[in-house]
């Protein structure tokens, strides 16, 4: 398949390279676009604007950081949708908003081109070794479509409906992960106040009811006190906002998540909105003022 990949962050750069290992005929865009250069090195072929990666191209993929920046790269001037012909297919992995997610594919539909939202779950990790979960959203047929594509990066593929339910699915992910990260990093503060044996007592957490992938592959972080990147403060914070607007469409208060989503508005406000979402263990340590 011939295809572009647009937005190339910590999740969309693996992407594209996964794409590139498949045998996939690979065209990428960025917006900051000494991005590409990598991949461009791998034997993907650059594109000076998101109209331009989409010439000729079986399907587009798109990974970027909102709403705003979806709609903007589809439809606004040198978009996606000027130049994807009709029978082509849009698969988007952002994390965005399920309504307006819907209503993009009925706009592309008039146009006769595809649309499946593929949000992902599985962290930069996940993104490296091509091992992430993906939960789409679309029709029957196009989800089937776009199966190959995902199959390069992820390893459970999982279809919940129509568009949008993906990036529902998303929301729901984003709002269980918060109240575990929240309460990893309680515990480990407890443990550190406490002066337990930090590596043995993980290790005997990670056999019991406590098990988790945030205390897996982040409660280190929390014991170090060090959030390198895997997956932004901020960008958790939209998605928490995200899931709290959905949930108040179907009358639920959904109070844990506006909880940490406090704490991490604490957070940006101390400077650490580009830490990984780990540092909200800083609040459990009192690091941070609580909100």
């Amino acid at each position: 398949m011939r295809i572009a990949v647009i937005g190339l962050g910590t999740m969309g750069a693996p992407m594209a390279r996964h794409l590139l290992e498949a045998g996939h005929d690979v065209v990428v865009h960025n917006r900051t676009r000494d991005r590409e250069t990598p991949l461009a090195e791998l034997g993907a072929s650059r594109a000076d604007s998101p109209a331009a990666a989409a010439a000729g191209a079986d399907a587009v993929l798109t990974c970027v950081s909102d709403t705003p920046d979806l709609e903007q790269l589809v439809e606004g001037p040198s978009g996606v949708a000027e130049s994807l012909a009709s029978g082509g297919l849009l698969v988007d992995c952002s994390t965005v908003s399920p309504t307006a997610s819907a209503e993009l594919a009925t706009r592309l539909a008039a146009r006769g081109i595809g649309f499946v939202d593929a949000p992902v779950s599985g962290g930069s990790e996940g993104a490296e070794r091509g091992t992430l979960t993906i939960f789409c959203g679309g029709s029957e047929a196009d989800v089937e479509r776009a199966r190959p594509l995902l199959e390069a990066f992820g390893s459970r593929i999982t279809h919940l409906g129509q568009a949008g339910a993906g990036q529902l699915a998303k929301a729901v992910n984003q709002v269980m992960i918060a109240a575990t990260y929240a309460g990893v990093g309680e515990g480990i503060a407890l443990a550190q106040a406490a002066g337990l044996p930090l590596p043995a007592l993980v290790e005997a957490l990670s056999s019991g009811a406590a098990a988790s992938w945030v205390l897996a592959n982040r409660a280190q972080n929390m014991i170090d006190d060090s959030y390198p990147l895997g997956f932004k403060v901020a960008l958790h914070r939209k998605d928490l906002g995200i899931a709290v607007d959905e949930a108040q469409a179907h009358g639920l208060a959904l109070e844990l998540s506006r909880k940490v989503a406090e704490q991490e508005d604490a957070l940006m406000a101390a400077g650490f909105a580009d830490e990984d979402v780990s540092a909200l263990a800083r609040v459990a340590k009192g690091a941070v003022p609580r909100p």
